[in-house]
């Protein structure tokens, strides 16, 4: 079994808002490293102890997740066949998905709108399922700064054009000042404590449409580093994580978290 990945999706031009999408090959839809048992192991902890902050679905999503977890389980004996893949019984299908992959799974289908019908979402980054279950794409976007104005038409889009045959992957990150995976506390105005405690977490993100009902599977991978290692580890990563503190609005600086970040990582001469 491989090491972890580690991304670092900082544009060296600075920060820009994009939706970011890149065409992804099936074989690398799910990702599979050396955390896998301890992530798992978490999953099944929360699911036992907090099921009703981790998992969100409606009657209408249970047919696009049962063709999910159908899909999770080929794949894992296509790509991983030394890997359990039994589906437990008494489980709604989106849950028992969920138990076999390191990855956070969304279903969204088009009635009147693109709505998530169905989620098992075990390592939030300070947002709350229960929130977001039948919300559209703009209303699950709406705290997010420009997402209206500059978004949501594209992102509308991908998603009305997505074949099955063709999905797409896009990262996106943060800074946070805890390495938890599961933080489905409200976001706060910045990051507190030192910066030697301060954590660069990454969402490695896949779309790809389900060819029989036509839903769309929405995947989020999770993966957190200290702050310090990726500076050590990546010889333009200070410089570009500055660039882009420096440039966001002062809205998705506020929405983030971000405020007076830059300059606590300058001060503390970690950068």
């Amino acid at each position: 079994m491989k090491n972890r990945l580690d991304y670092v999706p900082l544009d060296e031009c600075g920060w820009r808002l994009s939706v970011g999408l890149r065409p992804l090959d099936l074989a690398n839809w799910l990702e599979v490293d050396d955390q896998r048992d301890e992530q798992l192991a978490l999953k099944d902890r929360l699911l036992r102890e907090h099921r009703e902050t981790v998992v969100a679905t409606r009657a209408e999503g249970d047919a696009a997740s049962c063709e999910l977890a159908n899909v999770v389980v080929q794949w894992l004996g296509e790509h991983h066949p030394e890997l359990p893949r039994g589906l437990e019984d008494d489980e709604h299908p989106i849950v028992a998905a969920s138990r076999l992959v390191q990855e956070d799974l969304c279903v969204l289908e088009h009635s009147d709108a693109w709505r998530l019908t169905a989620a098992c979402v075990c390592f939030p980054s300070r947002w709350l399922l229960a929130t977001k279950i039948g919300t559209t794409l703009d209303e699950i976007h709406g705290p997010v700064p420009g997402y209206q104005d500059e978004l949501s038409r594209p992102t509308t889009s991908v998603f009305d054009r997505l074949k099955p045959n063709r999905p797409f992957w896009r990262l996106n990150w943060t800074l946070l000042d805890h390495p938890d995976l599961h933080q489905p506390e409200a976001a706060r105005d910045t990051v507190d404590g030192p910066t030697t405690e301060w954590y660069f977490r990454v969402e490695r993100q896949t779309l790809r449409r389900l060819p029989n009902t036509g839903a769309i599977v929405f995947t989020i991978r999770t993966y957190v580093t200290d702050l310090s290692t990726m500076m050590s580890r990546h010889d333009d990563f200070a410089q570009n994580v500055l660039r882009a503190l420096d440039q966001a609005p002062e809205t998705m600086r506020a929405y983030k978290g971000w405020r007076g970040v830059a300059d606590r990582i300058r001060a503390e001469g970690i950068a």
